[in-house]
């Protein structure tokens, strides 16, 4: 389309557009179709109009809006939208609300506002900011704007200002339907866009008429893009944003618009808290407060009713105030109470009867209802209080000490298992876990405090522990059905065992959680999916996924750290409550929507919150930081407080701990002794000391069935207190216990003498003589008469060995386990060293030729963290100097004595290596030798960087001694003997500050990093037979606690602690068993890889040394491969648990991994019947 004829008039075109206002108004009438007609008059009259109209300029915002002209510097305050005196659009105000409405009626307003949103009523409270005027919403005009919904859009903004209010708001107003304009002519919607022009646009008119001209000659294009001021017009997406931006500015700008922008910061649930305090102070003012009101309406003041005197409570008020306030109170006597307990008695806790008189009940109560009477301290002296006595039920609490734990540190966290409720969980102020067989006072197992994985934990966490390494328990928990427990401590992280009975436990998360303490966690599987639950000094709650340690949900809305949390469900809803430490109580839902209640807890201290055992009734119980403690009944669906109870102490700074009891009672741990109350009465019900020694405020716990209490007393000492049914519950858990133990034993008898009756005759025959004895003792079968105690003892572990081979996993095809043979155009020789880079993405191999072996995973969408995987081939690496491969100098040495071995540091950036010539120091990326040190003889055979210090290594040689070598100065620091022959493995524990050394003396020597002076050595345990065929190069790898290490020796497996060379574990291979090869522990310390000579690899479990499952070569090497090739080397992944590499005699290297690689070892076909000859 030709431009438009400058010297066409203005009059022309406007007089134009007032004839096609009549032809098409004929139009409408002939044929009743409004789009038609105006299309055909388009049609009729387009070039006349081209030819006429008027080279009109578009208006300034027009123009810019589309990128014509270059924008102002100040977009503030605005040209002037038309050629007009300002005056004439009239003055503004400030606020379009009577100036009587006060300022707590506009924060009522508000309120309303914030209850609408929160109820879901949007619509609702858009209509509220828009007739208000107080609150403009921002973000909602923006989405009006962006879906074109410009009626909406003028509708909202027209509650704030008018269309002549001042020159921003005639603007705004002028861009809303200016776009609107130019959307409807790009749908050549022309009739329509005819109705905006005359309608919306026209009242823009005045003082404008070119402008309004120059809007109208755009009816006359097919495209409006076509105009040379709109060629850069895009789509309507994109043109919405502009124009949004525009318009945003506008309002910023404009004055009306001030105090209007941002919503006032309110806690959430701020209305319904104000109700319910009212409502609170409604009841207080009742004459005759009820222990749970019912409020029915908000319409009306809440008054509860006046109660009426029931016929129980007349009789009581005919009884002795003196007689019955001194009423002896007795318990049952046991043979198992070790230390009685003083009760005091603050209440009635007997049924109300009906006597004839005073006397009679006291008779009835002293003879006939009770056994022995315990000290008995009643301090009800004042018959005026004989009104607060009131009848309840009597429930059978734990009073008896049956018997006293004590732990190495003070206990902060208990928890009894929910399944087996004699089993005691226990936490420590130094950071240890115990396990404790209550019914046998035994403690099962104790772990000391210590990080699984400290290269996955965050800089913060290791920041802490360098500046102070003490650490506690805050909170111990079993899960639901006690398959699970967890441990929050004081820094950062969670720890997550799994638990199968006895003493077995296992490592299964450890979670860096939170930014400081983690102060409580709990389980919850809310869309039946288990989950733990954390909080902490972060102020933060978080959500994980116990199977992956994923985090699901994250809760942000304290103001200060989260003291403690609640789980509950009720009416299929699963709720979380939060207390933060200045008592601010939310309740969540497991979505991102937010808090769902917010109220204060009484004292606004740090507080535990609790349900009955039937989950129908909330409790609550605080201290604040004033000393003063709050123990409370809540209505969980209103947020207001039903019951406040009476008789704790205000005088210290501990928190008052509680527990509910059969939903009836509640207590808690205060001022030295247990204090009890009847959940519906507000006054102390008794008191118990429990034979006194108590802390101030002590910890309790509760067993399941409310038949042991565990007490934490002062000393260390926990005190186990029970009912009846729980002595009763102690006494059979230890005869089960017992009977347990003489099946076991008797079974093992069978086993090692089938013939037991001549023993059993020896045993009972009084005239039985010595040369009897011997007679009978020849008559014996040898298979009943091991020759001396090693014989039993072989017995026994070949009786082991046996059970433990029935219950061994067998990998025997490759279908079942995964494995990735890493291909290489180099030959290399037997594969002597082996290891992954400490980030887990490459593998790093030494042959016995001296040459090193590189290869890299690549990051691509089959593998995006670039880790290594079975999934993916990894690519043989070199790098872009042109370098092909990092060989090590043999100048010097004698190939049939060279003992290869290499050190990767920390940073994967150096590496240390030799093949009993020079030692080379390489660089990893460009491959070049930075240095070579100390030619032989004597020969390197081991080498350790130090942990803490890149430049210091350990080197061990082949003439015994250790040398301490600091690379950057090239000397050496400290020369250490004390091996008899080439020292074979070097390892530092960080921890301890300490370097452990084995040697093929078989002995192990433990170093101060200090001073390097030797702090204690030790042999091996080599088993008996083999002492003459052991000659082997011991290896050692320590355990990722730092606190352990593993010896490998070609006759056994040996797990020590670092800090006195105890072993801890030992598993021997059998006598028809192939000797071991290698081994390494997994990167969690949870399993042992080992290979052995035969080819084969076993995966033991660490804690114990019990083999989990063993691959054999058909699972993993091709069939036709030579049955000489085995493992030589085994490495784990440092970050993959389940993921291993081996290095076999061939040269060749394999990467095996589980059949699912988010599985686990160990659950292949179990093996029945295995022949002999393949035992470990």
């Amino acid at each position: 389309m030709a431009s438009p004829t400058p010297a066409s008039t203005p009059q022309n075109v406007y007089s134009i557009l007032q004839y096609l206002e009549s032809v098409n108004l004929k139009e409408i009438a002939r044929t009743g179709d409004k789009s038609k007609a105006v299309t055909k008059v388009f049609q009729r009259y387009n070039d006349k109009l081209v030819k006429d109209a008027t080279d009109l300029l578009m208006m300034d915002s027009i123009r810019r809006v589309w990128g014509m002209l270059p924008k102002e510097e100040s977009p503030t305050p605005p040209p002037p939208l038309f050629k007009r005196d300002e005056d004439s659009f009239g003055s503004f105000v400030d606020d379009k609300v009577p100036s009587a409405m006060s300022a707590l009626s506009k924060e009522l307003v508000f309120l309303i506002l914030q209850f609408c949103n929160e109820e879901g009523f949007k619509q609702t409270a858009h209509m509220l900011e828009s007739e208000s005027g107080f609150y403009f919403d921002m973000r909602y005009f923006e989405e009006m704007m962006h879906s074109g919904n410009w009626h909406e859009a003028e509708r909202y903004i027209s509650g704030f200002t008018k269309l002549d209010d001042d020159r921003y708001s005639t603007k705004t107003y002028f861009e809303i339907r200016k776009q609107k304009f130019f959307e409807t002519l790009d749908r050549k919607e022309h009739a329509k866009a005819l109705d905006i022009l005359m309608t919306d646009l026209r009242v823009f008119e005045r003082g404008n008429e070119d402008l309004f001209k120059e809007m109208a000659q755009l009816l006359t294009f097919n495209d409006i893009r076509d105009h040379e001021s709109l060629s850069l017009y895009g789509d309507t997406k994109s043109a919405r944003e502009t124009i949004t931006r525009e318009v945003k500015k506008l309002i910023e700008a404009n004055p009306l618009f001030h105090g209007k922008l941002k919503f006032p910061t309110i806690k959430s649930q701020r209305l319904r808290r104000l109700i319910n305090q009212s409502l609170n102070w409604q009841h207080i003012l009742c004459e005759d407060p009820s222990p749970n009101p019912d409020i029915e309406t908000l319409f009306l003041d809440h008054v509860c009713p006046k109660n009426k005197v029931s016929f129980v409570e007349s009789i009581e008020s005919n009884l002795n105030p003196s007689r019955a306030a001194s009423s002896s109170v007795v318990t049952h006597s046991t043979s198992r109470s070790r230390s009685a307990s003083t009760i005091t008695q603050c209440g009635f806790p007997v049924e109300a009867t009906c006597h004839d008189s005073p006397t009679e009940l006291d008779s009835d109560i002293s003879s006939k209802d009770f056994g022995g009477v315990d000290e008995v301290v009643s301090p009800i002296r004042d018959p005026g209080q004989i009104h607060n006595l009131v009848p309840t039920m009597h429930i059978d609490v734990p009073t008896m000490v049956a018997l006293t734990l004590t732990e190495g540190s003070c206990p902060t966290s208990m928890d009894f298992h929910p399944v087996k409720q004699t089993f005691l969980l226990v936490g420590t102020s130094v950071g240890d876990v115990g396990l404790w067989d209550v019914a046998h006072g035994k403690k099962l197992l104790s772990r000391n405090f210590r990080v699984w994985d400290i290269a996955a934990c965050s800089n913060a966490f290791k920041a802490s522990l360098v500046k102070d390494p003490c650490v506690s328990v805050n909170q111990i928990m079993w899960s639901p059905d006690g398959s699970l427990f967890g441990v929050a401590y004081s820094k950062h992280i969670v720890q997550l065992y799994s638990y199968s009975g006895g003493d077995d436990i296992r490592q299964q998360l450890e979670i860096d959680a939170h930014l400081g303490s983690v102060n409580d966690l709990a389980f919850s599987s809310p869309y039946e999916q288990l989950f733990v639950i954390t909080c902490g000094d972060d102020k933060t709650i978080k959500v994980w996924d116990m199977v992956t340690g994923n985090k699901q949900f994250t809760f942000d809305g304290h103001d200060t750290p989260v003291y403690s949390i609640c789980c509950h469900t009720k009416e299929n809803i699963d709720l979380l409550f939060s207390i933060s430490v200045d008592g601010k109580i939310k309740a969540w839902l497991y979505d991102n929507i937010g808090a769902r209640i917010d109220y204060d807890a009484p004292g606004l201290g740090r507080t535990r919150m609790a349900y009955s055992a039937d989950g129908q009734r909330l409790f609550s119980c605080g201290t604040n930081k004033d000393g003063e403690s709050f123990l409370v009944e809540w209505n969980d669906s209103e947020g207001w407080i039903r019951r406040m109870y009476q008789g704790l102490d205000s005088c210290h700074s501990s928190v008052v701990q509680f527990v509910t009891i059969k939903n009836q009672l509640l207590a808690a741990g205060d001022d030295h002794v247990i204090k009890f109350w009847d959940m519906d009465k507000k006054e102390l019900l008794m008191t118990m000391d429990t034979g006194g020694e108590l802390q101030v405020a002590p910890r309790i716990n509760l067993n399941k069935e409310c038949t042991l209490l565990a007490v934490v007393a002062n000393e260390n000492r926990i005190k186990i207190l029970a009912t009846d049914d729980g002595l009763h519950l102690l006494q059979t858990a230890e005869e089960q216990s017992v009977d347990a133990s003489r099946e076991i034993s008797e079974t093992l008898r069978k086993f090692l003498f089938p013939n037991a009756c001549y023993f059993t005759q020896l045993a009972i025959d009084p005239n039985t003589t010595v040369g009897n004895a011997e007679s009978a003792e020849r008559d014996i079968p040898k298979i009943g008469k091991p020759k001396d105690m090693e014989d039993v003892k072989s017995l026994i572990g070949e009786a082991s060995a046996k059970e433990e081979i029935r219950n061994l996993s067998e990998f025997e095809k490759s279908s079942q386990c995964q494995s990735l043979k890493l291909s290489a155009h180099v030959k290399a020789n037997e594969i002597s060293r082996l290891t992954y880079t400490n980030s887990g993405n490459a593998i790093l191999a030494l042959a016995s030729n001296a040459i090193h072996l590189l290869w890299k995973w690549p990051q691509n969408e089959f593998n995006p963290n670039s880790k290594a995987t079975t999934k993916v081939h990894p690519q043989l690496w070199q790098p872009k100097s042109g370098l092909q491969l990092m060989c090590n100098d043999l100048t010097g040495s004698k190939p049939e004595q060279a003992v290869p071995c290499f050190a990767l540091s920390k940073n994967d950036s150096y590496l240390l290596s030799a093949s009993g010539g020079i030692i080379s120091l390489f660089n990893m990326i460009t491959f070049k030798t930075m240095i070579t040190m100390i030619p032989p003889p004597p020969a390197a055979t081991c080498l350790a960087f130090h942990p803490q210090d890149n430049n210091i290594v350990a080197i061990g040689m082949d003439n015994s001694t250790i040398l301490i070598y600091n690379v950057r100065t090239n000397k050496v620091k400290a020369k250490l003997e004390g091996h008899a022959e080439r020292v074979t493995g070097l390892a530092f524990s960080n921890t301890l500050n300490m370097l452990i050394s084995s040697g093929a003396d078989e002995q192990i020597f433990a170093w101060n990093a200090d001073g390097w002076k030797m702090e204690k050595s030790r042999f091996l345990q080599v088993p008996l037979g083999k002492e003459l065929e052991a000659e082997s190069d011991t290896q050692i790898q320590i355990h990722q606690d730092q606190l352990h290490f593993l010896a490998i020796h070609k006759t056994h497996l040996a797990i020590y602690e670092v800090q006195d060379l105890e072993c801890v574990e030992q598993w021997n291979i059998s006598k028809a068993s192939s000797p071991i090869s290698h081994a390494a522990f997994s990167c969690d310390g949870q399993m042992v890889y080992a290979g052995f000579l035969d080819g084969s690899i076993t995966i033991f479990d660490a804690l114990v040394l019990k083999q989990q499952c063993r691959i054999h070569p058909s699972a993993y090497l091709p069939a036709n491969i030579s049955s000489t090739v085995c493992p030589v080397v085994i490495a784990a992944h440092p970050q993959k648990p389940t993921q291993f590499a081996v290095g076999l005699a061939n040269g060749e290297i394999y990467v095996l991994e589980p059949p699912d690689p988010e599985g686990k070892w160990g659950f292949g076909p179990l093996v029945e019947n295995q022949p002999e000859n393949h035992q470990l």
